[in-house]
């Protein structure tokens, strides 16, 4: 038996441009203060953990949940607006690929988004990915990337021991995969790894390196 993680953005959707500009934007409305777009400077690269970050730099910790609140709103409201003028297209063979590791027995599947739930969802079901029956841990249980993963581990299997291999496309998923101990595969070219994909298109070669 072993488990199957996936992230999100730039794995299985191509949305990590639009989403991050996103993102952006909703800071900047509910703030007005312009986001560092890069994200390697902050502790934890997730939704939450990277507001989170500024909250506590600029002295803000007692408006912390009103903030949070606010932008998941405006953040939430400008992805749809965005998908319902143009769906989000998956990382080809993404759909097909999940479909085929849930027909296997020897799997257990979960999805560890640094995203919030509810727009992780709606770039997946725009994207035709549907994930319904999966684990889905996010922003919404916590801020660490780290803390994500455990969770939907957790929530995906009772064996704290069962191998595990995590999707994902930024360096930041190769670290976090580094210290909890997951085989980590590269989905496109965002960082290195020895073991990469383009994309699904090719899935014996990301089941061989599932070991399958």
């Amino acid at each position: 038996m072993q488990h199957v993680m996936f992230d999100v953005d730039g794995t299985l959707v191509r949305s990590q441009q639009f989403d991050s500009d996103c993102y952006v934007a909703a800071v900047y409305e509910v703030l007005g203060y312009r986001l560092d777009g890069d994200w390697t400077r902050y502790t934890h690269i997730s939704d939450r953990g990277i507001l989170d970050q500024y909250i506590s730099e600029n002295g803000l910790d007692a408006r912390r949940n009103k903030i949070q609140r606010a932008v998941k709103a405006v953040f939430t409201q400008k992805i749809a607006d965005i998908l319902d003028r143009k769906p989000a297209r998956q990382v080809p063979g993404a759909a097909s690929f999940l479909s085929r590791l849930g027909r296997q027995q020897n799997l257990c599947l979960s999805i560890a988004t640094g995203g919030w739930r509810e727009t992780a969802v709606m770039k997946l079901t725009s994207a035709g990915i549907d994930v319904s029956g999966l684990p889905i841990a996010s922003s919404n249980d916590h801020g660490s990337r780290i803390e994500i993963m455990q969770t939907a581990r957790q929530s995906a299997t009772a064996d704290s021991d069962l191998p595990c291999t995590y999707f994902g496309d930024a360096e930041w998923d190769r670290q976090a995969c580094e210290q909890l101990g997951y085989n980590f595969v590269l989905v496109g070219d965002r960082t290195t790894h020895h073991q990469q994909i383009t994309d699904f298109s090719s899935s014996e070669q990301a089941l061989a390196f599932i070991g399958l």
